[in-house]
């Protein structure tokens, strides 16, 4: 842990960070022991851009998940907050997140330097002509009573302004993504099965250039073999510690 504290007190870390860094704000992981698609396999669809636009129960059940969904009462936690304590101390180039949840901005991390993957779910977007829109305002609307809200203003179908399963992701913000991680000096990727794709073959991005890797995951990857270091500890408690650790040898 140390070694990997002097890594990141050099400057230049990439984060990637993957639904194991909001556990800790109450927001269930997917593909763990306790996760959703563990627990409601059917629960799958609703990620899936084809059973999304083909079945009107999937989007009605889509919209109710959406009401309660942890993300509205989740709070940033401590590894949250050591990410934008380690923005402040100028050694961040970037956070790649998997994440819809905004935990990081909410933490304080600058927002520019937040490239967000999987898109986010405080906003809406129409499938047809790409609007969006603040997602309290669409679900005012599924709780007076709109099952399936459709689109003000061309009556096309709307979903969380997400990337589902089976949907194009936005090549800007692969690109973002991709560049960061090809310059960065140090990679981290924290709480990410790296099973998904793209997102996880960054991490052979930032190997390839010579960027150290520190795999802070509770579970093998398919990446672990390309890992300087590999923590197995608690990510809210070896990530601040890891950040408090490079920001004081700074001073």
């Amino acid at each position: 842990m140390n070694v990997a504290g002097e890594w990141i007190g050099l400057g230049k870390v990439v984060a990637l960070t993957g639904a194991g860094i909001s556990t800790d704000s109450g927001i269930p992981d997917f593909r763990g022991p306790n996760g959703v698609w563990t627990r409601d396999p059917e629960a799958m669809k609703l990620s899936s851009i084809e059973h999304y636009v083909a079945d009107p129960e999937v989007r009605r059940r889509a919209w109710q998940e959406r009401l309660t969904h942890p993300a509205w009462g989740a709070v940033p936690n401590a590894a949250h907050r050591a990410l934008a304590d380690l923005d402040r101390a100028g050694l961040l180039d970037a956070v790649i997140t998997q994440n819809i949840d905004g935990l990081h901005q909410r933490a304080g991390l600058d927002p520019a330097r937040v490239i967000e993957l999987h898109g986010t779910i405080h906003e809406t977007e129409c499938l047809q002509c790409g609007a969006r829109g603040p997602m309290d305002d669409t679900l005012a609307r599924v709780r007076s009573g709109e099952p399936d809200p459709t689109c003000l203003g061309c009556g096309g179908m709307l979903k969380s302004a997400t990337i589902s399963f089976g949907q194009q992701m936005n090549m800007t913000t692969l690109t973002a993504a991709a560049e960061a991680s090809m310059y960065c000096r140090t990679f981290l990727a924290i709480g990410t099965s790296l099973t998904v794709h793209p997102a996880a073959g960054l991490v052979s991005v930032a190997s390839k250039q010579g960027a150290r890797i520190v795999i802070l995951n509770d579970a093998e990857t398919p990446y672990d073999h390309l890992a300087d270091e590999l923590i197995r500890e608690p990510i809210g408690e070896v990530l601040p510690a890891l950040v408090e650790s490079a920001t004081a040898a700074r001073t």
